[in-house]
C-alpha cells in the first residue's frame, strides 16, 4: 500500500486549498477513502470520507459546510477541497482508507496546511 499527499501551503484566514491523495497497491474504488488531519501536539483526527460506490460523503463537524471530499477512482485519486480556512485547521493531513478508522497501518508523509495571517 502507498499512499502519497499533495497540495498544502501556507494560506491565510479565509483562503482555500485543495489537496490530493494518489493510492496504489489496492482496489481504490472498493474502499471508503478518508482524510485525518494531526495539528502539533495533538493526537490525529478523522476529517471526512467519501464512501466506495458513489454512496455519499461525511464530514466531522467542525469542517463540515467547509470542506469538501471527492474521490476519481479511474485515477486512484481522493480530494480535499478546503475553502473558509481557519487557524485551528493548521496539521499535517494524510489519506488512508477507511471509514473514521485507518483501514492500512502504514501512512503517506502527509502534507502540511498552515493557516496564519
Amino acid at each position: 500500500v502507498q499512499l502519497v499527499e499533495s497540495g498544502g501551503g501556507l494560506v491565510q484566514p479565509g483562503g482555500s486549498l485543495r489537496l490530493s491523495c494518489t493510492a496504489s497497491g489496492f482496489t481504490f474504488s472498493g474502499k471508503d477513502m478518508s482524510w485525518f488531519r494531526q495539528a502539533r501536539g495533538k493526537a490525529r483526527e478523522w476529517v471526512a470520507t467519501a464512501f466506495r460506490f458513489d454512496l455519499g460523503a461525511d464530514y466531522a463537524p467542525s469542517v463540515k459546510g467547509r470542506f469538501t471530499i471527492s474521490r476519481d477512482n479511474g485515477q486512484d485519486t481522493a480530494f480535499l477541497q478546503m475553502d473558509i480556512l481557519k487557524p485551528d485547521d493548521t496539521a499535517v493531513y494524510y489519506c488512508n482508507a477507511g471509514y473514521k478508522s485507518a483501514l492500512f497501518a502504514s501512512w503517506g508523509q502527509g502534507t502540511q496546511v498552515t493557516v496564519s495571517s
